[in-house]
């Protein structure tokens, strides 16, 4: 493994909107060039970290302060770290920068008509329904980021073309050697 500083990308976008894809693959170029990386998921989060909290709007909060401390305690530890959360509420992800020493906030950004296209869960259309309350983008709020390092487009970018620009970003920033 290589000696690096550790920083956290912190991927912030509606539901479906190409967060897990992007850091999957950004994961996997960063481990191909022998970097320490940890993937914090929200629905791994969820399933195995945060199973007892709602969609409440308090325990969303809770949630997301829970991956906070993750990210920071593994990220000041030498590790890179890829965070996919819809953190939809711009106060969450204003702690989450304010807690972690380096943060990168990537907002995956794409319209909800084509995230619920892609919504292989049917997540969307049960709260369409309403058989899921409090569900981002159709009865909860999604608060845009207002000054990300990055943005990327799912609905007009290729995978790779926002993987590559992620890429970019983390070495501009000085978080990654030249290749």
């Amino acid at each position: 493994m290589k000696k690096h500083q550790g920083f956290t990308i912190w991927f912030t976008g509606l539901p479906c909107c190409g967060k897990t894809t992007i850091a999957n693959q950004v994961a996997a170029l960063l481990k191909k060039r022998d970097y320490l990386v940890e993937q914090l998921d929200g629905d791994i989060i969820r399933q195995n970290f945060s199973s007892d909290l709602s969609f409440s709007k308090k325990d969303r909060d809770e949630n997301i302060k829970r991956a906070t401390f993750l990210a920071k305690m593994l990220s000041r530890n030498n590790v890179i770290v890829l965070a996919s959360f819809v953190s939809p509420y711009r106060k969450q992800r204003r702690k989450a920068r304010k807690d972690i020493k380096n943060f990168v906030e990537v907002y995956v950004r794409c319209p909800v008509k084509i995230c619920m296209k892609r919504d292989v869960k049917g997540m969307y259309k049960k709260a369409l329904e309403g058989k899921i309350q409090h569900f981002t983008g159709v009865d909860d709020p999604y608060e845009e980021p207002e000054n990300p390092e990055l943005m990327v487009d799912t609905d007009i970018e290729s995978v790779d073309e926002s993987v590559e620009k992620v890429m970019q970003k983390i070495q501009e920033l000085g978080y990654l050697e030249e290749v």
